[in-house]
């Protein structure tokens, strides 16, 4: 697992974008990555891909403990 690069992100937010440490902080996550260009949201599941899901990760009839 690795850690959120702050300093990056701090060093791009002021630097890059040009915003104050309180507009920095003000942002969303989602906000920030707007402003760094990346999309909003992930693409819709498609039905190609929902198969593509299933069949990599099918569902497994267990025992009454298992949940």
């Amino acid at each position: 697992m690795t850690g959120i690069d702050w300093a990056g992100l701090m060093r791009v937010g002021l630097h890059g974008l040009g915003l104050t440490p309180r507009d920095f902080w003000r942002l969303t996550p989602v906000e920030l990555r707007i402003k760094l260009g990346a999309a909003a949201s992930a693409a819709p599941l498609t039905r190609a891909r929902l198969e593509d899901l299933a069949r990599a990760f099918p569902d497994v009839k267990r025992g009454p403990k298992d949940g």
